[in-house]
């Protein structure tokens, strides 16, 4: 069968593997109708995760809706011809950090997440015409017949990430708020923000069509390679700071953007994913200011994935307008390259086998 294997940096490829087989009884076998690329993914285009990889043999890709061909005889939740998304990490749904509700600490997979390497599982991924969910009745949900193919994908990480930002964000009424970064993730939480009653949003990016899009939106675009654009951004909030700040990039220049932007005794919810070994933290800064600082890159989507879900249903967010591109799988080396040069107003990439 077809799928994306890493090759090394800026080299993943389609390629032809054995076909998936389901060898688990408490596994599902499912023929993949559509899939995407995360941002977090660019992270293993350009190597930063490459000691993570096997060299020709790692598979990529952990958003996914697909239809069901084959349950393993322990699964009681899924039948042949369900069509399912499922949580980017494999979890069981049993153990206890399951239970408190740390489903990416899945205590039985041992933090395994699709597509990621070798330390994540060696699990298969969702770039391919088909894979086998482990683990099904944990973390696998049937997607609705009125949800479309490209809003179903971002139930298996985008959408539960926002939805995650907000709650630990927390905002208020009237409250400042900046998002710091406008990829799909980023908008999608500026997408609920909104709905909080903010007094003003604030999003920073560099990239202009994105920041096109927030000022449709809205809120209040500023371009961080503009001169002054951190004071520009202030003056939003009287020079004081926002009261909340979302990052959604996962570098440690953002994170200290975002540190730079917070109020005393404001909040932060860091939600990127962050690939760097070490950062410099002012402890001193973050103490003396009253600073709350969460993060959750390594989120737990699952138990998050109903709401979100019940966000689509209801029109709340529309994330399918986001898809900006498709490609067949063939083609996944092109997809990764528009969307990490940004090319053609690039938002995010739906592929199909």
């Amino acid at each position: 069968m077809k799928a994306a294997v890493y090759y090394g940096p800026k080299e993943i490829r389609c390629t032809t593997i054995d076909d998936a087989r389901l060898a688990v009884p408490h596994g599902i076998l499912v023929e993949t109708i559509a899939t995407s690329i995360c941002g977090s993914d660019l992270h293993l285009y350009r190597g930063a995760l490459d000691p993570l990889m096997e060299r020709g043999k790692s598979q990529t890709g952990h958003e996914l809706v697909g239809r069901v061909v084959a349950v393993g005889s322990s699964v009681g939740r899924f039948k042949k011809g369900d069509r399912v998304t499922m949580a980017y990490s494999c979890s069981c749904g049993e153990c206890h950090m399951c239970n408190v509700g740390q489903t990416a600490h899945c205590e039985t997979t041992n933090k395994a997440v699709y597509g990621f390497g070798v330390p994540f599982g060696s699990l298969n991924g969702t770039h391919a015409e088909a894979l086998v969910l482990p683990h099904a009745d944990g973390h696998v949900s049937i997607v609705p017949d009125d949800i479309s193919d490209e809003a179903a994908l971002t139930l298996s990480c985008n959408l539960p990430t926002a939805v995650i930002a907000n709650k630990l964000a927390d905002i208020q009424s009237g409250e400042t708020v900046a998002v710091v970064g406008a990829g799909p993730t980023g908008l999608m939480a500026l997408d609920i923000a909104l709905t909080r009653g903010p007094g003003r949003i604030v999003v920073l990016d560099r990239v202009k069509h994105r920041l096109d899009f927030v000022s449709k939106l809205g809120a209040t675009a500023v371009d961080i390679d503009q001169e002054g654009f951190k004071a520009t951004a202030l003056a939003e909030t009287g020079g004081r700071g926002f009261d909340k700040v979302i990052e959604m990039v996962g570098y440690p220049e953002s994170l200290q953007l975002a540190l730079d932007l917070v109020r005393p005794g404001g909040t932060v919810a860091a939600l990127g994913v962050f690939c760097d070994q070490t950062f410099n933290l002012n402890l001193a800064d973050v103490f003396l200011r009253d600073i709350s600082l969460h993060m959750n890159g390594f989120a737990n989507a699952r138990p998050y994935m109903f709401e979100a879900m019940r966000l689509i249903e209801t029109g709340v967010v529309d994330p399918a307008r986001l898809f900006s591109h498709s490609f067949k799988l063939d083609a996944i080396d092109q997809a990764f390259a528009t969307f990490h040069e940004k090319r053609d107003n690039a938002l995010k990439m739906l592929l199909r086998p």
